[in-house]
């Protein structure tokens, strides 16, 4: 199939992609929640005036009023909650603050991966049945996901970012313009290498997603064709698409909040990194916040993943009805 496949693969991605982006931003903002080295202003503001009540002694015949009690930091709302308040403290624009990062991550990354995995997948079907087996899909998969992700992290570190970028203080934003802007001051401020951070994380969680996304919608749809549940249609590609966002959510989602934070992390010149690599990171988080906190962003992850790769198959099979004369 050659380049045909990639094309259809990357219009595909692209159409999922953008029509999912919010619920991605609002999973991105989930997984950042309980972050100990993030700066809360709320508490920052409120420090000088605790220290002076906890320090000072009352003088004769002055009332004492009680410290007013810490705010709690990083208090876990829901999916709900967070889209809600970024539309009432970013305004509903900002539910899609990074999609030009998105178009351009979907552009390098879903399209190699995509095209890739087709290309592999026909090498390595049976020349008489065309069959391939189930390990061999995922196979194909993880290859794929590896190269996607290593073309496509600049987009990703860049997406990330800028996504996150509304939660920080207003002295602290990096206030992307584009994701062009995002690519080039991270360059030039913090070397070409930060382009790629978190890019070992980016390849396992592609690995994962790709291997799991597109093997199991091959091996349900075929199943489903082969049974005779349903004909070969929209309500077969949907069943077999959104089963395969179920199984793509569970397998990738701790690689994804572990990726989200060490991209998202703020080093300050001369300063030690809050977190010296994915493993410190996911010690770091699991110690702060519990072995749960690696399925933070889960329910909009698969609320994401389910609506994506249905977006992503529904697209991707007329499309190729549209381009199967080319």
């Amino acid at each position: 199939m050659g380049l045909k496949g990639f094309v259809e693969g990357g219009i595909a991605s692209i159409v999922a992609g953008c029509a999912t982006h919010p619920i991605d931003l609002i999973k991105v903002r989930m997984q950042l929640q309980g972050e100990t080295h993030v700066p809360n202003p709320n508490l920052q503001s409120l420090r000088p005036a605790l220290a002076f009540h906890t320090t000072s002694l009352s003088a004769p015949g002055s009332i004492h009023v009680p410290p007013p009690p810490l705010p709690t930091v990083a208090a876990k709302v829901g999916p709900i909650a967070v889209g809600v308040r970024i539309v009432q403290q970013e305004g509903v624009s900002a539910l899609f603050s990074g999609v030009s990062a998105t178009i351009l991550r979907q552009t390098l990354y879903s399209t190699t991966r995509m095209g890739l995995y087709d290309i592999l997948k026909k090498k390595w079907s049976d020349p008489k049945s065309g069959n391939i087996t189930l390990v061999q899909k995922i196979a194909a998969g993880l290859i794929a996901g590896a190269v996607g992700a290593a073309v496509g992290n600049p987009a990703d570190v860049a997406m990330v970012r800028m996504q996150a970028d509304g939660r920080l203080p207003q002295a602290q934003r990096r206030n992307y313009k584009s994701v062009v802007d995002a690519i080039s001051r991270m360059a030039s401020q913090e070397g070409v290498p930060s382009l790629w951070r978190g890019s070992g994380l980016t390849i396992n969680r592609a690995m994962l997603v790709t291997a799991s996304q597109l093997a199991s919608y091959d091996q349900i749809k075929e199943m489903i064709l082969e049974k005779g549940v349903m004909r070969d249609g929209l309500g077969t590609h949907v069943t077999a698409s959104f089963a395969a966002g179920f199984v793509a959510a569970v397998a990738s989602n701790p690689v994804d909040v572990i990726k989200t934070r060490v991209m998202n992390m703020k080093v300050e010149p001369g300063a030690e990194p809050p977190y010296s690599g994915a493993l410190d990171c996911a010690l770091k988080t699991v110690r702060a916040e519990g072995p749960l906190a690696l399925y933070k962003g889960f329910v909009p992850t698969i609320s994401r993943q389910g609506p994506f790769t249905v977006v992503l198959f529904v697209t991707l099979e007329q499309v190729r009805k549209l381009l199967k004369d080319f």
